[in-house]
């Protein structure tokens, strides 16, 4: 029997957050949903956590310390390389995909504007998240125009 898989959403965004927390409980209600409000904050909590997330999303634009300084670190820690990071941001710039995918993200979702495009996207991930999550991001890119994977 599989645990149930743990989100964690790093986002300073108080709506984005709400909307994500209940769109995930619609879609996968066994999902254990976690949030910090920056990076500093999640890096903080997860340090002192023994249940790490399944799968991280994370918002570039934060107070404190951003989303690419985030990944960085999360990306350094022994304890915590191994987890997908989904950039989850408004921004669609190329350079922050650029970046972000080069430096470990598992792809970069643009948050969408319609909830149907968010619904799919979280029902698929929480679907696939201990067995073939890399397919399923690859699948998503090809279905979702927000989307985009390493």
């Amino acid at each position: 029997m599989s645990m149930s898989p743990i989100f964690l959403l790093i986002d300073d965004d108080t709506d984005d957050t709400f909307l994500f927390n209940e769109v995930l409980q619609q879609v996968n209600p066994a999902v254990t949903f976690r949030s910090a409000a920056n990076g500093q904050e999640a890096l903080d909590t997860l340090k002192s956590t023994a249940a790490l997330p399944d799968v991280i999303f994370l918002d570039l634009n934060m107070p404190r310390m951003d989303g690419r300084q985030c990944l960085s670190a999360l990306k350094q820690d022994h304890r915590l390389k191994h987890i997908p990071v989904i950039i989850y941001t408004t921004s669609s710039h190329p350079l922050d995909i650029a970046q972000t995918l080069q430096n470990g993200a598992a792809c970069f979702i643009t948050k969408p504007t319609d909830t149907r495009a968010l619904i799919n996207i979280l029902a698929a991930i929480a679907a696939n998240v201990h067995s073939n999550l890399e397919d399923t991001l690859h699948t998503l890119r090809d279905d979702v125009t927000t989307f985009v994977t390493g």
